[in-house]
């Protein structure tokens, strides 16, 4: 019958600062890389070991790797690390250092890393 349920009940809202997701005060790396279009297949190779690897450090939550829809050449890799700790010891491992020299000649120009953490965790302009 219309008009005759009950109307639902509003979860009160968190304060902005509690925050319950765990992943949220990680920190988020992209790293943006062009290859040459020839050494594509060897970049995914290498690139995919080296993931594989990551995903197994204690301090590394997630390691994945992208591939540009509309321009095969272009990579994302998206790697998200439980502290700044772990971010330093990702780049002391042996596949690490590993794929950064074997994929280096295969770049068409510089990677560019951009490290993100949360709005959050951050402080305000007052402080």
């Amino acid at each position: 019958m219309p008009g005759s349920r009950k109307p639902r009940r509003r979860r009160p809202e968190r304060p902005a600062e509690i925050n319950i997701n765990p992943l949220s005060y990680m920190i988020r790396v992209h790293v943006h890389v062009r290859v040459k279009p020839e050494c594509r297949g060897a970049f995914v190779r290498a690139t995919m070991e080296n993931a594989g690897q990551s995903r197994l450090e204690p301090g590394v939550a997630e390691f994945e790797a992208y591939q540009q829809a509309d321009d095969p050449d272009q990579f994302l890799l998206v790697e998200v690390y439980r502290d700044s700790a772990a971010v330093g010891h990702h780049k002391e491992t042996a596949h690490y250092r590993q794929w950064r020299d074997t994929v280096a000649p295969m770049m068409a120009e510089p990677r560019r890393s951009v490290k993100y953490t949360p709005a959050a965790a951050q402080p305000g302009p007052e402080g």
